[in-house]
Parts: structure tokens; C-alpha cells; sequence
């Protein structure tokens, strides 16, 4: 299988497919489907069959950083400055919390392993400082996709949004530490701290001005473009430079991108929700195959088994270490307490940045020997792999299951996402009496006057529905009070030209509807069997559709 060589087209079909495929059949399981995605990536990786080679995955970079482009766009979607001026004070704490707890943690026993291995307290401090820097990054994408795929929204949503955003940074400031203090213990000197955290700052901080600068500039297009395709063609366009300007001046993609999504979100919400809907529309098959190459990325191949034992102290300690930072920094900050509870257990995921850095350390650190033909760069790559593989599989799970403990499944939902789910039948009006088709006009005149119904269905003798007769269709005869005792319901009414059936979803009902200017419409039973049920008034409809809403967004 090995010798196998495919095409760019070919590679990107069985990521889009397979992803699927692995993501329904995980659903099954009750688990999130960005696990089905990795675990078909693994699978046709070096790890598994082979068909994706590390040179075909190395080809794709461009295509892997506009998917963390667009993550981070989105990301920055959700970041109003409202937020922050509510909650700026838990996130920071928060941030701070996991961050350095799983760096101290993950650092001290990582050090005592790799001491027991190579002898050299020198070597194992500089390998556990990088280890513990690394450990501190959270996996913003397959985080966010577990909220995104299970509607989640609440405060623990809220912030678990703004964390994986923010970090990005804080890891690559302590990775920017670790890896100075790590140089100058195993090269004795030689290496300016300061020169290293200002190589960082410009990093970090010319990410978030290139980001302010693309989002000022796409919110000045977007004001002359009112097409929502030119406004997509337009915001892909600037994202593209965006993420393009990022790479070339190494900085990160995520944070840049981010930039850009907050400036619109705060610029112009209104106009901007519209956008971020569409992109997030078109974005599922560039998820998928993100998402597969992380897993096909993952060889875990030629690994002594020694390393197995610093995998399972990084995994234990790094999620000890998210745990209780979070918990300790909600309850400082006095977070809600869903966010203190369950905050630590939707930051296991580690991916890309983790990955990135650990690729960076190798070429650092590739001189430094732990043991017989195994180098310090060697040894972070490999077990940064495997963690890699083992959070991101454990993860989504437990990312789901604290939004489940929070309460906050399902409430991210809008007036569409309640109408598709609901037919036509859940709505209707039952209560309205249809009109016999010789009833006098007199009498109907009453019904119009003793209730709050515009439209009523109008059955023959025999009880089959022939048309409807509407408050308007009154209207020219209201002045012409003798005509009322010898016009009968036949003679006014409009002969039926449209109706629904009752397992008719209710979206579509109300676009026929509104398509047509129809206020209300008669239901039947099934297109075989025409027995009237009531009437789907639109206002009603839409009334009962808005209750559902606050009822979903506010159930705990």
C-alpha cells in the first residue's frame, strides 16, 4: 500500500468521504464526529494504510493554514467587546490558571522522567520546560466544532470560546521562555531571553495588527458591497492575504485571522452575522479535511517504549494540570459555576500549535542526546505525536461532556433551526370550524366578527374542502347589508388553488407562504386522504416558533 501515489484531487476525496463516514459512525457511538474525522486520518496515514505519505500532507500546509484561518475567523465572530467587558477579569484568570498549571505540572514530571532516562538533570530541566510550554496550548479547532456541532451556547460556551482563542498566545510566550531558558542550559549562555520574548512579541503582537488592519479594510469593502456572495467572494479574498502575510512573516495564523473576525463582529455586528453565517455554510468540507490530515499527520511509528511512559505522564498531568488552573481560576474570579466546574474538562484537545511548536523545538534541540540514537528533538517530536493523537481522541468527548453538565447543548439555536425540525402538523389550528359552502353570508359575517381568525377553509356537502373565504374577500360587500341574506359562502369564496399537508415541514410551509403572500393556508391530512385538519395561520406560526426559541435558549 505503501507505493501508492495519488493525486491532490484524489487525497482531498478520501478526506472529504472518509471523514464523513468516520463522523457518522461515531455519532453512533454518542461521540463527537471531529473523533471520527481523526480517526479516519490515522487510518490512511503512515499509521495505518499508508495512502497519505508525510510528503502529500507537507504539499497541503497552504490548505491546513486557511482552515485555521477560517477557525480563527469565526472564533473572533463570537468575541463582542461586550464579552470581554462582562467577563474579562474570569477569562484572564482562567487563562492564566490552566496555562501555567499544566506548564508546571506537565514540566516537573516530564523532567523526572527524562532524568531517569539520560542521567543529565541539565538535559531533562531543558526537555521538561519545553514539554510543560507545549503542554499549556489548548486545540482551538476540534474545541470549537464540538460546540458548533452540538448547538452549545451559555456562559461556560462563552468562555471556553474565548479561552482556546487567547491560548494561542499564552503558549507561545511560554513556549518563547522555555525554549531561551532550555538553550542556555544545555549551550551554557549565549542566548539572549530578552532577544527571544521580543522575536515573540513581534509574533504575537504583529498577528493582531495585521488581523486589525485586514478587518478595518474588509469592513470598509463590505460597506459597498451589499451581495452577500461578493461580501463572502470578498472576506475569503482578504483572509487569503490575511493568512498568506502571517506565513511568510512567521506569525501566528489563528491569532491574525481572529483579529480580523473581531473587528467586523464589533464594526458593524449587524451586517457581519449575516457573513459569518455564510462562511461557517460552506466551510464543513474544509473542516473535514483538516481535521483528516491531523490524524493522518499523527506516525507513531519506530517508538521505544520508554517514551509510552512520558506519553501517559503528559497526558495525566497536562489534563490534572487544565482542571484544576481552570477551576482555580473561576473560582477566584467568582465565575458562574458551570464555568468553574467544567471549564478544565473542555481544554484537553491539543493539536496544530502544539504540533507546530513541537516541529520547532526538534530543529533546536536536535543536538542534544538523551540516549543512543535518540535526540532531545526527536524525543519531543515523538511523544508530542502520540499525546497529540490521545487527547485529541479524548478530548471532543469530554468537551462535549462538560457543555452536557452545563446544560448548554441545543440552546445555540435560531428561528430556522426550530422550523426545520418541526412540521406543519405541530402548529396548525384545529380549533376552526370550516364553512359549509351554502352557509348564508349573515351567519358568516358572525363568525368574522365573534373571532380572531381571518381565514377559514370552505367543505362541500359531502365534507371536502373546495376553497377559503377570507376576511378580505368580505370587505366590498361589508356596505351592502341586503345582499348578506341571499348570498350564500359559495358565491364569495376563492376556489382552492393552495394547501398543505400536514407532515409538510414547517420551514418550507412558511417560505410557500410568504412567497405567495399568504397569510394562512388550509392543512389536509395526506395528499391520498384530503380530510381537513385546521388552518396554519403565518403570524401564529411564527409566534409559536419564536416561544419554542426562548424556551430552547433558556432551558437548563
Amino acid at each position: 500500500m505503501h507505493g501508492i501515489e495519488l493525486g491532490v484531487l484524489a487525497i482531498l476525496g478520501i478526506c472529504v468521504a472518509g471523514g464523513i463516514i468516520g463522523a457518522f459512525i461515531f455519532q453512533k457511538l454518542n461521540m463527537p464526529q471531529v473523533v471520527g474525522y481523526i480517526v479516519i486520518g490515522v487510518l490512511i496515514g503512515d499509521t495505518g494504510f499508508g495512502l497519505l505519505h508525510p510528503t502529500d500532507i507537507q504539499n497541503l500546509q497552504p490548505f491546513n493554514n486557511f482552515a485555521l484561518g477560517l477557525i480563527g475567523f469565526l472564533v473572533g465572530g463570537e468575541l463582542s467587546a461586550s464579552i470581554f467587558k462582562k467577563y474579562g477579569k474570569q477569562f484572564t484568570l482562567i487563562l492564566l490558571g490552566e496555562g501555567l498549571a499544566a506548564f508546571f505540572l506537565v514540566g516537573v514530571f516530564t523532567t523526572l522522567i527524562i532524568y531517569f532516562v539520560c542521567g543529565s538533570w541539565v538535559t531533562a530541566a531543558a526537555g521538561g520546560i519545553v514539554f510543560g510550554a507545549i503542554a499549556s496550548a489548548t486545540d482551538p479547532a476540534s474545541t470549537i466544532d464540538v460546540l458548533w456541532e452540538y448547538r452549545s451556547a451559555g456562559v461556560l460556551s462563552t468562555a471556553i470560546v474565548a479561552i482556546v482563542a487567547l491560548d494561542d498566545a499564552l503558549a507561545m510566550t511560554l513556549y518563547g521562555l522555555g525554549t531561551s531558558v532550555a538553550t542556555i542550559l544545555t549551550q551554557g549562555g549565549g542566548h539572549s531571553v530578552g532577544l527571544t520574548l521580543l522575536h515573540t512579541f513581534f509574533e504575537l503582537g504583529g498577528a493582531i495588527l495585521l488581523g486589525v488592519v485586514c478587518g478595518f479594510a474588509l469592513d470598509a469593502m463590505m460597506k459597498y458591497l451589499p451581495q452577500n456572495e461578493k461580501r463572502l467572494g470578498m472576506s475569503i479574498g482578504v483572509l487569503m492575504v490575511c493568512i498568506g502575510l502571517a506565513v511568510a512573516f512567521n506569525m501566528d495564523v489563528i491569532l491574525a485571522t481572529m483579529a480580523v473576525g473581531i473587528v467586523l463582529i464589533n464594526r458593524a455586528p449587524n451586517r457581519s452575522k449575516k457573513l459569518f453565517e455564510t462562511v461557517r455554510s460552506f466551510s464543513t468540507p474544509i473542516y473535514i479535511i483538516f481535521f483528516v490530515l491531523v490524524g493522518a499527520r499523527l506516525s507513531l511509528g519506530n517508538m521505544p517504549a520508554w517514551i509510552w511512559a512520558l506519553v501517559a505522564a503528559y497526558v495525566l498531568m497536562r489534563s490534572v494540570g487544565k482542571w484544576i488552573g481552570a477551576y482555580w481560576g473561576g473560582k477566584v474570579s467568582k465565575a458562574e459555576k458551570p464555568v468553574q466546574n467544567y471549564m478544565g474538562m473542555a481544554l484537553f484537545a491539543q493539536g496544530g500549535v502544539a504540533v507546530g511548536l513541537s516541529i520547532v523545538a526538534s530543529h533546536n534541540l536536535q543536538h542534544i542526546q538523551v540516549t543512543e540514537g535518540m535526540s532531545l528533538g526527536d524525543m519531543i517530536i515523538f511523544t508530542v505525536t502520540a499525546t497529540t493523537l490521545c487527547v485529541q481522541l479524548i478530548g471532543p468527548a469530554f468537551a462535549k461532556l462538560a457543555i452536557k453538565k452545563a446544560g448548554e447543548i441545543g440552546r445555540n439555536v435560531t428561528e430556522e433551526d426550530v422550523m426545520n425540525e418541526l412540521k406543519v402538523v405541530d402548529v396548525v389550528d384545529t380549533e376552526i370550524v370550516p364553512l359549509l359552502e351554502g352557509t348564508p353570508l349573515e351567519t358568516v359575517v358572525q363568525h368574522f366578527a365573534a373571532q380572531d381568525t381571518f381565514v377559514y377553509p370552505v367543505v362541500s356537502n359531502e365534507g371536502k374542502i373546495i376553497g377559503v373565504l377570507t376576511f378580505e374577500m368580505l370587505k366590498e360587500l361589508l356596505t351592502e347589508r341586503d345582499t348578506w341574506h341571499w348570498l350564500v359562502v359559495r358565491d364569495v369564496m376563492q376556489p382552492l388553488r393552495h394547501k398543505l399537508v400536514s407532515t409538510m415541514n414547517l420551514g418550507e410551509a412558511l417560505e410557500h407562504m410568504s412567497n405567495n403572500q399568504i397569510e394562512a393556508l388550509p392543512v389536509i391530512e395526506t395528499d391520498e386522504n384530503q380530510k381537513l385538519l385546521g388552518v396554519l395561520d403565518q403570524r401564529a406560526a411564527r409566534r409559536g416558533v419564536g416561544a419554542e426559541l426562548v424556551r430552547r435558549r433558556t432551558a437548563v
